[in-house]
């Protein structure tokens, strides 16, 4: 099987040191950020190929987000847009509450269309994962994902969605009929309890998302582990506890972990397995995809805590 292809926007993300009102902070590190950057970064990480599609501006942002997806080893189909590149600020308000801001409306991130991605790159794909962001950034994003969707299907190629619904880029009430028409056209879907309530009526989530025709899905719940039902079998897998420094990008490092697992033809404990370690992972380093596992990575988690 080949590999995953992605799409979606990548962007730059100031996050402000320590805790405290914004105000406060004595200095911001530089990163990258966007949901599925983060899962391409996590299967080139765990030894997948993996592949990003997405437009970013001609500015020192966008040119940091091609090196870094360089670096990580994700192959990057970077489009030179002449809008500016996205970008997010993020900081800790408290111990327990984590603020960020977005300043993407009209980015470069925002006018993927459908002409961005070439159907041959989808038909070349073992697994062509989107995400619910994307969708409400604008009417030529949207269209873009549903797009790719519909040609992987047509070509058979596997198609993973991540609802990863976000408040602060649209109403539950807007998000509601296009993630649900998103998830009826998935193979595989992930989602948290909280974003499966916004468009099923089930109080079981795992059930609700199944009835919409995925065979494979997976209900994050943090803390809790994962619930998952595979091919109709029900599966739980716990959570692995760790010291927790930065719960931002967890998400994404546990659908990287399934996806780079079923790439390498695990079965399905052994994807939710290594799903969870990866998040458990991501959560120990700062940052949005800094923190993403490598296969040694993951084999030491449970090591102890003095490698020599």
């Amino acid at each position: 099987m080949s590999g995953v292809l992605t799409l979606g926007e990548a962007m730059g993300i100031f996050v402000a040191d320590g805790i405290g009102t914004l105000e406060s902070a004595r200095g911001f590190t530089l990163g990258i950020a966007g949901a599925e950057s983060n899962v391409a970064i996590g299967v080139a990480r765990l030894g997948g190929d993996a592949t990003w599609v997405g437009r970013i501006g001609q500015d020192a942002v966008g040119a940091l987000i091609a090196a870094r997806l360089r670096y990580f080893g994700v192959r990057a189909i970077a489009l030179a847009d002449d809008a500016f590149t996205g970008l997010m600020i993020r900081y800790q308000r408290s111990g327990q509450f984590i603020h960020a801001d977005y300043h993407r409306a009209g980015s470069a991130g925002s006018r993927l269309n459908p002409s961005d991605v070439p159907v041959s790159e989808i038909e070349a794909a073992g697994i062509v994962h989107v995400t619910g962001i994307t969708p409400a950034l604008s009417d030529t994003a949207r269209a873009a994902v549903f797009h790719t969707v519909e040609a992987a299907r047509a070509a058979g190629v596997t198609v993973s969605v991540d609802v990863n619904y976000r408040s602060k880029l649209w109403s539950r009430f807007d998000a509601a009929p296009v993630l649900r028409d998103l998830v009826t056209r998935a193979d595989i879907v992930f989602a948290g309890p909280e974003e499966a309530e916004i468009f099923i009526d089930d109080p079981d989530p795992v059930r609700g998302l199944a009835a919409l025709g995925p065979t494979e899905v997976i209900v994050k719940d943090g803390a809790r582990g994962c619930v998952a039902q595979i091919d109709g079998t029900l599966h739980a897998v716990p959570a692995l506890p760790v010291t927790s420094l930065d719960p931002v990008g967890a998400g994404d490092a546990f659908v990287a972990g399934y996806l780079a697992d079923r790439l390498a033809g695990a079965g399905p404990e052994g994807r939710l397995r290594t799903a969870i370690a990866a998040g458990a992972f991501a959560v120990t380093v700062p940052g949005d995809c800094e923190g993403l596992p490598t296969r040694t990575d993951l084999a030491a988690l449970s090591g102890g805590d003095i490698h020599r």
